[in-house]
């Protein structure tokens, strides 16, 4: 269902049983972990989170260490105004 090393990738399921008998499965929520920054970004123009990852990770997939470093639900926020610094953690946690 996701991607090789997303962070969903160790969240547990949980089991929704409906009226008619279905079940429906599904995530438990994610909690953004505190995650430490190594450096700051300042964002320009255009810029996008899968390719400041694959900048300083070499390897775009990675976006979401930056997301959780910002601690944001959206990435598309962190690169929305050009001027802004973003912190990057390092690639692993």
């Amino acid at each position: 269902m996701f991607f090789k090393g997303s962070r969903y990738t160790n969240v547990g399921d949980l089991t929704l049983k409906t009226g008619d008998g279905r079940e429906i499965k599904y995530k438990k929520t994610r909690l953004i972990p505190r995650t430490e920054a190594q450096a700051g970004h300042l964002v320009h123009q255009g810029e996008r989170l899968d390719h400041i990852a694959q900048r300083y990770y070499r390897d775009p997939e990675r976006f979401w260490r930056i997301a959780d470093a910002n601690q944001v639900l959206w990435p598309d926020e962190l690169t929305e105004k050009a001027g802004r610094v973003i912190m990057i953690p390092p690639s692993e946690g």
